[in-house]
Parts: structure tokens; sequence; C-alpha cells
């Protein structure tokens, strides 16, 4: 995985604000972008890279996220569609060389 999309997509979400909605998920959802946001710090910040613990971690937001998003009126969905890109690309980097 190319560190560089990771960054640009950090910086990128880093930017957005957070969506205004009503939703019993609410909670859920910025305990998501939370842990997510932290795995992303991780990962920047380490030279090894995310070990097994926070990759597993990822996914299960991402099944959450998945679960949820849909959930959504559709103005805020951009916001949550963009954090689970992001997970998406630092789980790859556990297949990357």
């Amino acid at each position: 995985m190319d560190r560089n999309a990771i960054v640009t997509a950090w910086e990128v979400h880093q930017n957005e604000d957070w969506p205004q909605f009503s939703s019993p998920h609410q909670g859920p959802l910025m305990t998501i972008d939370t842990v997510i946001g932290g795995c992303v710090v991780y990962y920047l910040d380490s030279s090894d890279g995310l070990d097994v613990q926070r990759l597993a971690i990822l996914q299960d937001c991402l099944d959450d996220l998945d679960d949820l998003t849909d959930q959504l009126d559709a103005e805020c969905q951009p916001y949550f569609l963009r954090l689970r890109q992001l997970a998406s690309l630092l789980l790859d980097t556990r297949t990357a060389p």
C-alpha cells in the first residue's frame, strides 16, 4: 500500500467536520471514528506498521460501519464512506510487501 495514499486520505478526513445528524448510532459511530483515527496515527508514527490486534480492531470497525452506514441519512453517508475507505487502506497494508 502506498503510504502517501493513507496520508492523503487522513488529511482529507481530518479536514471534514463531523456530520450533523440524529441517530441512535451516533455514539458508536463516534467511537469507530476515534478508533480508526487512532490506528491511522499509530500507523503513520510507527515504522513497524499495524500489529495483529489493531488489524483485527480495524476489521471490526469496518464490519460495524457496513452495518450502520446504510441506516444513515444520505447527507452524512459520505463522511462514513470516506472513513471506511481510510480503514480499508490501512487493512491493505497487511498484504503489502
